[in-house]
């Protein structure tokens, strides 16, 4: 195995979903937005879909000019796996498991820890709640540490690539749930991530902030305490607004505020540090 095989197939993977992402685009806009069957906060603005769409390239970039790099790393720590784990599909199905277990992890840090909040703020910072929501992406995940959250998996000896393309395969399926044309999965909603669950994780309501931070299994959520049922209509957006379409004052606004507070004058070294990785004050 080298990094060009861990690297290059599993982006296959979201260019083939790429056009089913856009006929469900179209069609939300078409149904929901043009013959006015969704609420004001689902509608398509089309400065901020083009933001979102251009946050999602920018986000791509990022991950083929980092990926090198993650590569080397997860192919050295597999060479301390633990075990030699063939892929079938009862392990394939483990794997999905374990990574959206870690999954739950990564984004539960990335609202508790400012320094992963910075990126993360750029999926969370638009008002509006549709499918090119799922596209708002920052290029800041390699930086804010996305991918420590895959190692375990490596360390215990699911293959890199496989995890990479498990890793891809949950952000995909995770476009479906940023709609409000679905309001209720029945039975589906106790063991599933669902587009009612993923909305409440989209609130700015006391209630909902830091709720449902599934990626497929809604599970993890039940277990540790951060489930939220949608129980009054979600008011979109974070409490700190960013009040922009320019992708890049989207993606950096957050970065910036950041550093300019943990270097402010006459700050000891440990008020920088919690500073950078306390949970995010401006949530509250």
């Amino acid at each position: 195995m080298d990094e060009n095989s861990l690297i290059f197939p599993p982006d296959f993977l979201l260019l083939l979903l790429a056009p089913l992402f856009f006929i469900c685009i179209f069609l939300e806009w078409y149904f929901g937005d043009r013959q006015q069957r969704l609420p004001l906060s689902a509608r398509y603005h089309w400065p901020e879909t083009l933001c979102n769409v251009s946050l999602a390239a920018m986000y791509q970039l990022a991950d083929i000019v980092t990926g090198l790099f993650i590569a080397k790393l997860y192919l050295l720590f597999f060479g301390w796996r633990a075990f030699d784990i063939e892929m079938e599909a009862t392990t394939f199905a483990a794997l999905m498991i374990a990574q959206d277990f870690c999954y739950y992890w990564f984004h539960r840090a990335s609202h508790r820890v400012r320094w992963m909040w910075a990126a993360h703020v750029a999926h969370h910072s638009s008002e509006h709640m549709n499918f090119s929501t799922a596209f708002r992406q920052s290029l800041m995940y390699p930086l804010a540490g996305m991918w420590l959250f895959w190692l375990p998996l490596v360390v215990i000896g699911f293959e890199p690539k496989w995890v990479v393309f498990v890793v891809l395969l949950n952000l995909g399926l995770q476009f479906f749930v940023h709609t409000q044309a679905i309001k209720t999965l029945g039975l589906l909603e106790w063991l599933f991530n669902t587009p009612s669950h993923h909305r409440v994780h989209h609130g700015r309501n006391p209630q909902y902030i830091d709720k449902n931070y599934a990626g497929i299994f809604i599970i993890w959520d039940r277990l540790f305490g951060t489930f939220a049922k949608e129980v009054e209509i979600v008011e979109y957006g974070i409490t700190k607004p960013i009040n922009s379409v320019n992708p890049l004052v989207v993606t950096f606004a957050e970065w910036r505020d950041m550093f300019k507070e943990a270097f402010a004058a006459n700050l000891t070294l440990i008020e920088r540090f919690k500073i950078l990785f306390s949970a995010p004050q401006s949530k509250l």
